[in-house]
């Protein structure tokens, strides 16, 4: 029997839909005063019904919401270790995941975000492996899996005696998230069971070389020639995208949703209640996306205001993805992990992407 210790966020990527960017320091009442519903609880129970190994593990769990809660409906005997209080915070996290290693806790599971993961990193830096289940608003760094039923393979992996390795954490500083700055650096590094195919790249800062901002130029060119005037254009994050409101002499929120029509700002920094909104205004839509650069992923880091009933409404064959060639050479495939398995298979499989001035690639979409 392995013994492996579980813990889980309870507020962690609650600030994705309504466009808070992050739930770091008491953001999730914010969160929860706009609307915003739970999201770790549907991930760990995605997670925890993939394991294969269930009947190998002793398994401990973090009290209450925080890990026993979700573990009730499964066929999983385990030990609650710690205590929590109605409302939790950091130190929650790190007191419960010291105490779970030296209660003797082999692997540990998390639950939650970057945020989650350095905490989980002060409490026991590289005492033992730990296996990282997506859940925050980015997940930038490479020490998570790539969805939930990927944390759950490299569970068994770690079951079956499978090796470690280092992968990072990175440090997102929230408070400039929210003001449109992406400002990461390398927080520390965390031991995972050495299964890279289920493993997330790192996300990488984009590059501003000229070869790259002309080619984002020429994708513009061709996106803003092709727009129907009478239809809504939902704009993702990043650069590539900025790009498109450059050549339309628009503003844009570079780390957030903005909405256009007939080349006109209809909405900025959009949350997924407001996205809703403008879709019952103009039934002719479309979301235009950019991978995230090193990992690509099209959606579910970093645009969580993109919802599955978002996507849904919009129509899957709506979604266009636009990238630079420079990025797409540096990934074997796309991906996308929204939260419903039924959306995810949807968007997977080939898809066409715009590369330049009627130019385009097509490549992979995987879940």
């Amino acid at each position: 029997m392995k013994r492996v210790g579980l813990i889980v966020n309870p507020v962690a990527g609650m600030g994705g839909s309504v466009g808070l960017k992050g739930t770091d320091g008491g953001l999730y009442k914010k969160a929860l005063a706009l609307g915003a519903e739970p999201v770790t609880p549907s991930r760990t129970e995605q997670f925890l019904s993939y394991i294969e190994h269930k009947d190998e593990i002793a398994l401990f769990a973090a009290p209450g919401k925080m890990g026993a809660d979700h573990v009730a409906d499964f066929d999983i005997p385990f030990r609650p270790v710690g205590q929590i209080g109605d409302e939790t915070s950091a130190e929650d996290t790190k007191r419960i995941a010291a105490e779970m290693v030296s209660r003797g806790a082999e692997l540990l599971i998390f639950v939650g975000g970057d945020g989650t993961a350095r905490d989980v990193y002060d409490a026991v830096d590289s005492e033992v492996p730990v296996v990282a289940v997506p859940a925050g608003v980015k997940v930038y760094s490479s020490v998570f899996a790539v969805n939930p039923r990927a944390a759950a393979k490299m569970v068994d992996a770690f079951v079956e005696d499978g090796g470690v390795t280092s992968q990072e954490v990175l440090d997102i500083d929230e408070d400039a998230f929210r003001e449109d700055r992406l400002d990461s650096k390398h927080y520390g590094t965390l031991l995972v069971p050495e299964e890279r195919r289920f493993l997330q790249h790192g996300k990488v800062a984009s590059s501003h070389s000229p070869s790259v901002e002309e080619s984002k130029k020429e994708i513009a060119a061709f996106v803003v020639q092709e727009m129907d005037p009478e239809a809504l254009y939902l704009l993702g994050p990043g650069t590539t995208l900025k790009a498109i409101t450059d050549e339309m002499g628009l503003p844009k929120t570079l780390l957030g949703v903005d909405g256009v029509t007939d080349q006109e700002q209809v909405g900025e920094d959009l949350s997924e209640q407001k996205i809703l909104d403008l879709l019952e205004r103009y039934p002719e839509r479309a979301i235009i996306v950019t991978p995230l650069g090193g990992n690509g992923f099209v959606f579910g880091r970093g645009n969580k205001q993109f919802t599955p009933q978002v996507i849904r409404q919009v129509g899957p064959e709506n979604v266009r993805v636009i990238a630079t060639r420079q990025k797409l050479e540096s990934l074997d495939c796309l991906r996308v992990d929204t939260g419903d398995l039924e959306v995810d298979e949807v968007l997977c499989g080939w898809i066409t992407v715009t590369v330049g001035y009627r130019e385009n690639r097509m490549m992979e979409v995987r879940c």
